[in-house]
């Protein structure tokens, strides 16, 4: 079947845009295509710097017959009514209709509609200019005489020529005939912009990038960055060295070139003195180049890699020249940056905090530091961090913010303050906490481990977190300016991935009514947090201590008239918040969100660390005979509740008569969920969450036997003290589980 070749040849695409209009071609013409009747067999997409092209596959050459049967009014029907009909169909009259009898409602027209397929050269003629006129380019733009004119057409960058042919390999392919502001789509194409500028034929993909290639174009992208990163790995070794690898950059510089050709350069190696994190931005941002690193130290060495676009007759020295004219220029700048730096220490930056405003609802940059030395201070005990190296830490930890070198390069924070740390002869824990308290960014990037980090970073996103819920400016759909969601995420690695026991709840509760005292005038330092951290047994729902919480706080001189009692649900919330994220996190490691939901469900779930050694226990448990069994016959019971209960209007809880139990099976039934129970919440009390689990195995044969046939045990029982009191028994299965899950929760 015929193919395909689209091409459209334009100056200079920006790299950051390349891939996403390469699949934008790509889904906008297959979209149209499947659209049209015409099922294609395979479509790539590939960008240049110059051209976007699509080549798809297996079309048919024309489109299907259409035959379609249209039903009309009735016989005798009004003659407006026929009139539209015989319009909408074609007709000439009624008599090229068929009459079609319905036994119930009568005769009626039909119209027999037979529309033959059009070619689909004819169709890529049609759909080819709408797709390029509507592309979702970012930013567009006019040029030429035409610009002015109504309709003009935009696009990234001026589109110089458009290639469109189709047919099958066998024979010279068509060239679908559309223009666009004067442009005629055609078969001539352009090669490399100084190697190789002439006009090119082209017929069909194949030889299309064979001769884009012998014109000194790569068009794969893929292809070009494998060229890239062999040959400047070969460079690099060649000399004895390493290069530092770097995705993004490659991703960046393969969209800048259509023939790859890599160089090496070099520096003066006195600029070895600044951080090598420093030394790679610098040459990274301003001039896309690689570093290099000597194997033996890991260290940097002076050299550098540079992608050319071609390949220069003086071997490339000139280039390589100019590369390492602007590197030190800019590498002179970032030296100058670095050593001012050095001369003013960190906390002699602070106060200028007080005048930075972090949020207009939650104070200025010096409040929020407070507030995060405040609550690692509080953290500190709680992960085994000494206090004060912890509050030290918290104080300094964003002071390299206002230091030239991150203002120059901001991807640095955290890593500059540091250097700058230990270059003040700060302790080695409490420099360290400067880069690791923004980690983890992400779901692949390091957990702290030490201490005071783990503090420091735990106190950063929490009192993010908080903030923002107690000023009710939440993350919605998709929208998350200020990155919450990974602020929980980071909250829940550091936990789980270190194994601490927090209760989450009542810390996040502290720390909402200490932000809201500070950000309502009061004397926030005043607090103490170490009463309301006594106050462990704080649940999610129903707050009964929050009343104690809000009258303490009092005492401890938060304004009068401050309305805290909204805090208790917000936090609460901001909980909820957190299971989802748990959810999310499980479910990306292989574990079941019903299983989360189910231990979330029973309510006081604040301890995170436990929470997954639960959802871990009750997971294996369900893998089992057991498990399974018990689950079902759970659900049963409580499906039969259900039932009944909304039939009656009442809800049958409370202990059953052992008394009433006029069958055997039911008072075995009943004496094993006692002891199962009883057994199951000491273990659980325990944190022997899989033996809690084996215990309430010994349910299985109990709940199997009551259901069973033999057992002829009817729960709606003609008798009405017999059906309640078996309807309690129910209730009692439903309830004994809760010791470790809700097992209506979790999906069969």
């Amino acid at each position: 079947m015929p193919d395909l070749l689209l091409e459209l040849f334009s100056e200079e695409i920006p790299a950051r845009m390349q891939a996403r209009a390469a699949d934008d071609l790509r889904r906008m013409v297959t979209d149209r295509l499947v659209a049209e009747g015409l099922v294609y067999e395979g479509a790539k997409a590939f960008a240049t710097p110059r051209r976007l092209t699509l080549t798809v596959h297996g079309i048919p050459a024309r489109q299907s017959d259409l035959k379609e049967e249209r039903k009309g009014p009735r016989v005798g029907g009004p003659d407006a009514a026929v009139q539209g009909f015989l319009k909408a169909t074609g007709l000439k009259s009624l008599d090229e209709a068929k009459i079609q009898h319905d036994p119930k409602k009568g005769d009626f027209y039909i119209a027999l509609i037979e529309k033959p397929g059009r070619a689909t050269l004819d169709v890529l003629a049609d759909m080819l200019p709408v797709i390029i006129r509507t592309f979702p380019w970012p930013k567009q733009m006019r040029w030429g005489e035409r610009s002015g004119r109504p309709g003009a057409l935009s696009w990234v960058r001026p589109l110089h020529s458009i290639v469109a042919t189709f047919g099958i390999d066998t024979e010279a392919p068509e060239v679908v005939k559309f223009a666009i502001d004067g442009i005629e789509a055609g078969q001539t194409t352009f090669g490399h912009r100084f190697m190789a500028p002439d006009a090119i034929e082209v017929r069909r993909f194949e030889d299309y990038e064979a001769r884009l290639k012998a014109a000194n174009v790569v068009l794969d992208s893929l292809a070009r960055k494998d060229i890239i990163l062999a040959d400047a790995k070969q460079l690099a070794f060649a000399q004895g060295f390493e290069l530092v690898e770097d995705q993004v950059l490659l991703d960046e510089v393969s969209g800048l070139v259509e023939w790859p050709v890599v160089l090496m350069g070099s520096f003066d190696p006195e600029f070895l003195s600044i951080p090598g994190e420093v030394i790679r931005a610098t040459i990274r941002n301003n001039q896309k180049c690689f570093v290099v690193s000597d194997p033996k130290t890991g260290k940097l060495t002076n050299k550098f890699i540079l992608t050319a676009n071609i390949e220069a007759s003086d071997g490339g020295k000139a280039i390589i020249a100019g590369n390492e004219r602007v590197i030190r220029a800019r590498l002179s700048d970032a030296k100058f940056f670095y050593e001012t730096d050095l001369k003013t220490k960190l906390e002699d930056r602070l106060p200028k905090f007080e005048q930075i405003v972090f949020h207009e609802k939650l104070g200025t940059q010096g409040e929020r530091i407070k507030r995060i030395e405040w609550l690692a201070a509080e953290i500190a005990p709680l992960v085994g961090a000494d206090v004060e190296k912890t509050k030290r830490a918290a104080r300094l930890a964003k002071a390299d913010l206002l230091t030239e070198v991150v203002g120059e390069f901001p991807e640095l924070q955290g890593l500059m303050g540091k250097y700058y740390a230990l270059a003040q002869g700060e302790d080695a824990v409490i420099a360290a906490a400067s880069e690791e308290h923004y980690k983890p960014q992400g779901p692949t990037d390091r957990v702290p481990t030490d201490p005071v980090s783990i503090a420091v970073a735990l106190a950063d996103k929490i009192d993010m977190l908080v903030g923002f819920w107690v000023i009710e400016e939440r993350p919605t759909g998709s929208k998350d300016p200020f990155a919450l969601r990974r602020a929980a995420l980071g909250v829940l690695r550091i936990i789980l991935n270190n194994g601490l026991r927090l209760r989450l709840f009542p810390l996040l509760f502290a720390h909402a009514i200490v932000v809201k005292v500070q950000i309502s005038g009061g004397p926030a330092e005043d607090l103490t947090y170490q009463v309301l951290m006594d106050l462990g047994s704080v649940e999610f729902a129903p707050f009964a201590e929050a009343k104690a919480i809000v009258q303490d706080v009092r005492y401890h001189g938060a304004p009068p008239g401050l309305a805290l009692g909204n805090l208790a649900p917000a936090v609460g919330d901001l909980m909820v918040f957190f299971a989802e994220r748990l959810k999310v996190q499980l479910r990306d490691q292989g574990a079941r969100h019903d299983l989360v939901d189910a231990v979330f469900a029973l309510g006081g779930q604040d301890d995170l660390l436990m929470v997954v050694r639960r959802v871990e226990a009750l997971a294996a448990f369900l893998d089992t005979d057991d498990g399974k069994n018990l689950l079902a016959g759970t659900k049963r019971a409580s499906n039969i509740l259900s039932i009944e209960e909304k039939r009656d209007g009442v809800i049958y809880d409370g202990p059953p008569n052992p008394e009433l139990m006029i069958n055997p099976i039911e008072k075995r039934l009943w004496n094993t969920i006692q002891s199962a129970v009883t057994e199951a919440s000491d273990l659980v009390k325990l944190e022997d969450f899989q033996m809690a689990m084996e215990c309430l195995s010994t349910l299985r044969s109990a709940v199997d036997s009551f259901f069973s046939k033999e057992a002829g045990i009817k729960v709606n029982d003609d008798e009405v003290k017999v059906r309640e009191n078996r309807l309690k028994l129910l209730n009692e299965i439903r309830a004994a589980t809760r010791a470790v899950a809700d097992f209506s929760r979790i999906q069969d």
